[in-house]
């Protein structure tokens, strides 16, 4: 099921900043005040919404990361991205609509593994995964485009054995909200917006590049 705001629909720069946005997303997920749900966050975007979802509703938060496999020529795209236990997709339409050679996609997610493991250490050191068997996962980033990246994540958690996945993003497209609402037990999206042109920077009125070292000490502040 999907859940946004109404008033937020179809409209630009409705968040001061990320940590706004968690906020918000905050007070729609109050019924998870209480319960065994945990909260991860795909890092590093994703961080300052998590961090105040889990101040706000009292619950445990941790990371899940995942990175993209960007085009040689544009690191802001992807066509492809991994996951921290392994798991790997790749856009088979954009990979060969760019005619991607075997030897660049390998290439490729070699680079996004090494940035996975890196993250992995530098946010969760040699800690054990949680086990999510039996729990809520509330998955959180600050905003999606395509949706592929999410996906991929969707599909660890799925294997991790999360018993109920809440999908809580700030913003997203229509088309990318309703892709997503069949893979999940709840969707929340306050700013969902439809036209041709969408960028997750436009929900913000104040943005900036998060970077691992800014996320690692939101983390680090936040009381277990």
């Amino acid at each position: 099921m999907v859940h946004d705001l109404p008033v937020y629909r179809d409209r630009v720069h409705v968040f001061a900043d990320r940590a706004e946005a968690g906020r918000v997303l905050a007070s729609m997920l109050e019924d998870y005040r209480g319960t065994d749900a945990i909260v991860l966050a795909i890092p590093a975007g994703g961080v300052p919404v998590a961090v105040e979802i889990a101040r706000a509703l009292g619950l445990p938060l941790d990371v899940a990361v995942v990175s993209k496999i960007t085009l040689p020529w544009n690191t802001e795209a992807g066509y492809g991205a991994v996951a921290w236990e392994g798991t790997v997709g790749i856009n088979d339409e954009m990979r060969f609509g760019f005619l991607l050679a075997d030897h660049v996609v390998e290439e490729g997610t070699a680079h996004a593994r090494t940035k996975v493991q890196r993250r992995l250490a530098a946010f969760r050191g040699d800690r054990p995964f949680p086990d999510l068997s039996a729990r809520t996962v509330i998955l959180v980033d600050d905003g999606l485009a395509s949706g592929f990246t999410m996906r991929v994540a969707l599909e660890a958690l799925r294997k991790a054995g999360a018993r109920s996945i809440v999908l809580a993003i700030p913003t997203a497209p229509e088309h990318t909200v309703q892709d997503l609402k069949a893979l999940v037990e709840e969707l929340y999206c306050p700013n969902v917006r439809g036209g041709r042109s969408f960028a997750v920077a436009e929900a913000y009125r104040r943005w900036h590049d998060v970077d691992e070292i800014e996320a690692k000490e939101l983390l680090e502040a936040l009381p277990v």
